[in-house]
């Protein structure tokens, strides 16, 4: 190679500037946030009882570390018999909750033949849509946990955003997992699961007062949530008791 070639192999290779050809030059886009988590709920509690299946959360949405929207829901109904609770991104929530009444709860109306999607199916059906979305590298920036009961059985299942999925007779999510959790487990198994729905929904409120206390990300106004056999019932907010007049805060 001449030293004029090698010259313009250098121009062309090394000096030149990343734009210095228009074909090869990239398109600038527009900066995306889907795989930042923005406005996002903490904790989600749930625990099987006699009949039914009780979950609680808070109403606070967390814009970064800031207490921004205080009246959020993260407990809906989807469906005749089941319960869906969300930690984590709330508008990746609504999207989720947009898909399922699309995919599944239009076309139990349009079928018109008198089943409806089962908390079973429901449940596998959001695994399946959180997996394929991790899988595409955009995920859904979620825990779930789905609450159900029909025919006499009581369902309680957890997925997440890399869609590992669950089912156990208590969960928790969030900070919850660490700190709720023993609690509920713990009042399980000295109950032996023998739980009526009041002794349910007063564990929920207890965890929650403690994730209150602990988690920096929790609310003092919560929902508590309960499906039986007369189909899902989501409570109207609360405000808990708390206590700070001890010496030590």
């Amino acid at each position: 190679m001449s030293m004029d070639n090698f010259g313009l192999y250098k121009l062309m290779h090394e000096d030149a500037p990343k734009n210095n050809n228009p074909l090869l030059e990239q398109p600038t886009l527009a900066k995306t946030h889907t795989t930042d988590p923005i406005v996002t709920g903490t904790s989600v509690l749930a625990i099987k009882f006699n009949g039914g299946v009780a979950i609680a959360a808070d109403t606070l949405a967390s814009y970064g570390s800031m207490a921004r929207f205080r009246d959020i829901e993260r407990l809906k109904s989807f469906g005749k018999y089941t319960i869906v609770g969300a930690s984590g991104e709330y508008s990746d929530f609504q999207y989720i909750e947009e898909q399922v009444k699309q995919s599944l709860i239009d076309r139990d109306y349009q079928l018109d033949d008198g089943r409806s999607t089962t908390p079973r199916e429901i449940y596998q059906y959001l695994v399946r849509v959180l997996y394929n979305r991790r899988n595409k590298f955009d995920p859904l920036y979620n825990v779930l946990v789905i609450a159900g009961y029909e025919n006499g059985k009581a369902f309680l299942g957890q997925t997440d955003y890399l869609g590992t999925h669950f089912e156990d007779v208590t969960l928790a999510t969030g900070y919850g997992s660490y700190i709720a959790q023993p609690i509920l487990r713990k009042f399980y198994s000295e109950k032996n699961g023998n739980i009526t729905e009041q002794e349910a929904k007063d564990i929920l409120k207890k965890c929650l007062t403690v994730l209150f206390y602990r988690d920096a990300r929790a609310a003092d106004k919560v929902q508590i949530a309960v499906i039986n056999d007369q189909g899902p019932k989501i409570d109207e907010p609360i405000k808990l008791e708390t206590q700070w007049t001890f010496k030590g805060f």
